[in-house]
């Protein structure tokens, strides 16, 4: 049951970035001022993207990946569907949950509308590189 959460839940961690990322885009190409609006979609992405951390740490360390690592490592590490899922798909989402927080309080600190659209484009949109770039893509769609 844990791995479906964390199946369904990416969904919508990967939309909310998505439209983060689209609005922050927008509102630098528009010129708009950051309103109230930007913020809780900069916020909600956070809390989603979180939420997923906590799931995700949860089913790690009951999967037959994490497992499948502690008994043999190299034959992990020697496949890489396996070497997927016990190490880079953690690691570049733990990457991916720092940059969206080191995006959020940067763009706090932010004075400028502009500023802040940018820093959310930014550091959002790397994250959502980094977590697009180490989905396990043939068990996306399975469910």
């Amino acid at each position: 049951m844990m791995k479906e959460i964390h199946s369904y839940w990416a969904y919508l961690v990967v939309l909310m970035l998505l439209f983060a990322v689209f609005n922050a885009i927008m509102g630098l190409a528009k010129k708009r001022d950051f309103t109230d609006k930007d913020v809780r979609i900069g916020l909600f992405t956070l809390i989603v993207s979180h939420i997923q951390l906590l799931i995700g740490l949860g089913w790690y360390f009951m999967s037959p990946a994490y497992k499948a690592l502690k008994t043999n490592s190299a034959e992990v590490m020697g496949n890489s569907a396996s070497r997927l899922l016990a190490v880079e798909h953690p690691l570049m989402m733990l990457i991916a949950i720092v940059l969206i927080t080191i995006g959020w309080s940067k763009h706090k600190k932010k004075t400028e509308d502009a500023a802040k659209f940018k820093t959310f484009a930014l550091f959002y949109g790397l994250a959502l590189l980094f977590i697009l770039s180490r989905i396990p893509w043939n068990q996306w769609f399975q469910f």
